[in-house]
């Protein structure tokens, strides 16, 4: 069966009837009385107030390796090796770049007048020796025979003093044999005097003086090395002639080694009251420490610089002269240091300030910075280990200012 379909005016009566429904309920709702507002709201309106910071703490953190330095190695001595008498050169055992160790034999020098002023002078002392022997003999022999003599006519003396008092030997023969006894004394004791060879002793030694000077003559022929390191010179060849004071080569000792860099004023000052230093070979990762043996006070005027000696031991020769290293003239722990967040710090002009949070209050702080690695900055006085740095809201905080701590970093 077919609807029919409504008139407009059936829709308009409806919708105005509807219509006066709906503004009945508003106004009826609107009458009803509403219930008491909640008091925890209002409570936390202070709080909200309270503008909510972010915090980090000051704490230690590496904001720097070490400063380094280039630095080089170098002999701790150069002695230059000397000839110390005249020749030939006539062998050479070490050559340049050699290792040497003290008294090693470097080379060899001949000489002929060498070998013959020994020849004279062992001929001179063997000679002193025989007229020594010889005079000590025949004094002796003829002590020997004066004694014997001595003591015969000591007997005979004596009976004829005997006699003479039995009346057997008459004054005249006593005497003459009394005479006699004297001067047999008197010959012995001059020749005990002429006996003394006190100056052929002065000519044997004298003679053996000389032989020790020209036996030293030979032992310089051989040149040997002052001290132990490495030959880095070699001035001479076979054959050639080299004089009493020529140099012929020279040693650098290696033990100790010495480590030489040149430093800046502020590098310098790195440096000041320390005792050692600590060094390594680029690409490896061995570490050594080193004592000071000397930093100058005063600036070379030519290279504008300071210069750093560092000798250390080098029993093993693991350095050589010319290697290069690395000095470090800050240690690691002097780049772990109390820093900050670099985004924490405010600048006014030419101070630079942080906001600390001391409890709920923010105290603005003046601090010096030092070094600086992002997102961190070293800071030297202002604020102490530990304590919180705000980091958020910077703009909008007063010095003793009552915030909200929201977190911490």
């Amino acid at each position: 069966m077919r609807r029919k379909r409504l008139k407009p005016s059936y829709w308009r009566r409806n919708v105005k009837g509807f219509g006066v429904v709906a503004l009945s309920f508003a106004m009826f709702t609107g009458c009803t009385p509403s219930s008491a507002p909640d008091p925890e709201p209002a409570a936390s309106t202070q709080s909200q107030q309270l503008l909510a910071v972010k915090a980090s703490k000051a704490s230690k953190l590496k904001i720097a390796d070490p400063i380094e330095h280039h630095a080089e190695v170098e002999s701790s001595v150069q002695i230059e090796v000397l000839a110390k008498a005249e020749g030939d050169v006539g062998q050479i055992l070490k050559k340049r770049g050699d290792m040497v160790k003290e008294g090693d034999i470097i080379l060899r020098i001949t000489s002929d007048d060498a070998r013959m002023e020994k020849e004279r002078a062992d001929l001179a002392v063997s000679a002193a020796q025989h007229a020594l022997t010889k005079a000590r003999r025949d004094a002796a022999n003829s002590i020997n025979k004066m004694e014997l003599a001595l003591a015969e006519m000591t007997r005979n003396y004596n009976k004829a003093k005997n006699d003479y008092d039995s009346g057997l030997v008459t004054k005249a023969e006593l005497d003459q044999l009394e005479y006699q006894y004297t001067n047999a004394k008197l010959d012995y004791q001059q020749l005990k005097i002429g006996s003394d060879v006190s100056d052929l002793t002065d000519s044997l030694k004298n003679a053996q003086l000389s032989q020790k000077i020209v036996y030293q003559t030979l032992a310089n022929l051989e040149v040997k090395a002052p001290v132990s390191g490495i030959l880095s010179e070699m001035a001479v060849d076979n054959g050639m002639t080299v004089s009493m004071g020529a140099k012929v080569g020279l040693v650098e000792k290696l033990d100790p080694i010495r480590i030489t860099a040149q430093l800046t004023d502020e590098q310098a000052d790195l440096l000041r009251g320390k005792t050692e230093v600590t060094y390594y070979i680029p690409g490896t990762t061995d570490y050594y420490k080193g004592k000071i043996s000397f930093l100058a006070e005063v600036i070379d005027p030519e290279s504008k610089t300071y210069q750093l000696e560092v000798d250390v031991p080098n029993p093993e020769m693991k350095f050589k002269p010319g290697l290069k290293l690395r000095v470090q003239l800050t240690e690691e722990q002097e780049g772990i240091v109390v820093s900050i967040p670099t985004y924490s710090v405010l600048t006014e002009g030419e101070d630079t300030y942080v906001f600390v949070l001391n409890g709920d209050i923010v105290e603005k702080r003046k601090v010096r910075l030092g070094r600086q690695n992002e997102p961190y900055q070293e800071v030297l006085a202002g604020v102490n280990e530990g304590e919180l740095v705000v980091i958020t809201g910077l703009g909008k905080l007063k010095d003793k200012q009552k915030v909200q701590l929201a977190s911490v970093e």
